[in-house]
């Protein structure tokens, strides 16, 4: 079974993605990481950044797995091949395999081409002839197959049939328009009356199933497959290559990629989707973060038997792992896994699992959620089981925000506590209310806990919540927080006034790393967090 790639080609046709020739470069990286056997890396002669991408190739990328492939077109109608220069660009690109898209449907080679049929076939036939003559593997996309075999099925087959006599490796039926449903695709592929193996499936997703389309030319007997890493491509996009990849080889049971390789995919999709500026789709198939998320308590009370009967693979085999959400409608089982999977067992504290069931529910139906904020529901957890959380007391704080004369707006915060036995009072100021609020906290905090100086607020989320209007609505704040080692962790908090809600939550995110990074002072009350 070949493994052709064409995120660097096809999926960066996608709207709002742009690679430089160094993105490109790393992602042709990721993908021999990979595993797969071709990568089509753009057109030279055609695209300058292409060009020079091929030409830095030869002795920048040092690919392990892959063979790298420059796409071009068949030569132009009238033309020899070995003096057309789009053919000799393609050449000059140095890689061991070409990939040339040719017409195959006959509306498209008399409106759009503007030739005869017979001439179109020559193209094909003279293009591959002129490469396998150059020692080059070539493989053939038939654009527009299966729109034209429904139309044309006699003239569709002669392309084939032409590229295939001339030498193709391989020819690749092309769902360009995505039309195509599963049982489409098996149906021209059985009345095609090629030899299968001969067969490439290229699936674009414009009715969501080129992953379903590609798994059925394989299972028709098709030998090669294109696509995208994350499905990147014009439109809605092309076939997902990691999901077509898992499913050949986890649920088909074929040998796709060298043995070490499919443990890299969900690593892979999230290191290509941060090159391309696009934020990694948490719900995508195999490797998305939520792929093995349960949310149900009823799931969770199987997955905590055995995780197999909920979870349709093991998620380590591609790189991923299983998680447990914490929300109301979270059981015993829920709240257990959890725990477990935050290091924290509460397998022989059943009174501690009952408490901690009840003030998730109550707090949920108050508009609090910890699906998104593991730190907040550890800290819970660790209050439940007699743990101190929280290093100070807080008597008050005061946020005011001044707008001056000349247009500025100045925030400043004033928080008043108890540390360690010490009252500290600290005032600081703020490009707005909560980040005033953010720094009197942590300038409270410094003289007694140093490490509170190397965090870093990564993101601030606030959202109002469902079925509360107006300026007096509900709000609930996720916090990121980052520290000097590249941790991370989300904390939570809910209220009325959205200083309050993001006061909450600061609190957690300091208490947490104090918590988790550092011994806390017994004596401390734990009365910061109103929760």
């Amino acid at each position: 079974m070949q493994i052709f790639d064409t995120t660097l080609r096809d999926g960066a046709q996608r709207e709002g993605l742009t690679y430089s020739v160094a993105d490109k470069l790393a992602v042709a990286r990721l993908l021999d990481q990979f595993g797969v056997g071709f990568i089509e890396g753009g057109w030279p002669g055609a695209v300058p950044k292409d060009t020079e991408f091929f030409r830095r190739a030869q002795t920048e990328l040092d690919l392990k797995h892959a063979v790298l492939v420059a796409f071009g077109s068949t030569r132009k109608a009238g033309l020899r091949a070995e003096h057309d220069p789009q053919l000799q660009g393609l050449l000059d690109a140095g890689t061991p395999a070409v990939c040339l898209v040719a017409k195959s449907d006959i509306r498209h080679v008399e409106r759009a081409l503007r030739t005869t049929p017979e001439e179109n076939l020559a193209m094909v036939r003279d293009s591959v002839l002129f490469f396998k003559e150059h020692g080059r593997r070539v493989f053939v996309d038939c654009e527009h197959f299966f729109d034209g075999f429904r139309y044309n099925p006699e003239y569709t087959r002669s392309v084939v049939q032409a590229a295939l006599d001339a030498g193709a490796e391989r020819v690749v039926l092309c769902d360009t328009n995505g039309g195509m449903l599963p049982s489409f695709v098996t149906k021209a592929i059985q009345d095609l009356g090629v030899d299968p193996a001969l067969l490439g499936m290229h699936a674009q997703n414009d009715t969501e199933c080129a992953v379903a389309n590609t798994i059925a030319a394989v299972e028709a007997g098709v030998r090669h497959v294109q696509g995208t890493a994350n499905g990147y491509g014009e439109r809605p996009g092309n076939a997902d290559i990691f999901a077509v990849v898992a499913n050949l080889q986890l649920k088909l049971g074929m040998q796709v990629l060298p043995d070490g390789c499919l443990e890299q995919m969900a690593h892979v999709s999230h290191a290509i989707a941060e090159i391309a500026n696009i934020a990694p789709d948490t719900h995508q198939a195999y490797v998305g973060s939520a792929a093995f998320a349960h949310k149900a308590g009823l799931h969770a009370s199987a997955i905590k038997v055995d995780p197999a009967l909920y979870n349709h693979i093991d998620p380590a085999l591609v790189g991923n792992g299983m998680t447990i959400l914490v929300t109301e409608m979270a059981g015993r089982a829920s709240i257990e896994l959890k725990s477990r999977e935050l290091g924290l067992d509460l397998a022989g504290h059943p009174d501690t699992v009952s408490k901690v069931v009840d003030r998730v529910k109550t707090l949920e139906a108050r508009g609090w959620s910890f699906e998104a904020a593991d730190a907040s529901f550890e800290l819970m957890v660790r209050q439940a089981l007699g743990e101190n959380t929280t290093p100070f007391t807080l008597e008050s704080y005061r946020v005011i925000v001044e707008h001056r004369e000349d247009g500025a707006v100045v925030s400043e915060a004033t928080v008043k506590m108890r540390v360690r036995g010490e009252r500290v009072i600290a005032t600081a100021e703020g490009n707005g209310p909560v980040n005033a609020l953010d720094q009197a906290l942590r300038q409270a905090l410094t003289r007694h806990f140093p490490s509170i100086k190397g965090l870093e607020l990564a993101d601030y989320k606030v959202r109002i919540l469902a079925g509360s209007h107006g300026t007096d609505a509900v709000t609930r704040v996720l916090v990121e927080t980052v520290n000097e080692q590249g941790d991370d962790w989300t904390t939570v908090g809910v209220h009325e006034n959205v200083v309050e809600a993001s006061w909450h939550a600061l609190v957690d995110a300091l208490s947490y790393s104090l918590t988790t990074h550092q011994t806390m002072p017994e004596t401390a009350a734990n009365v910061g967090n109103a929760r």
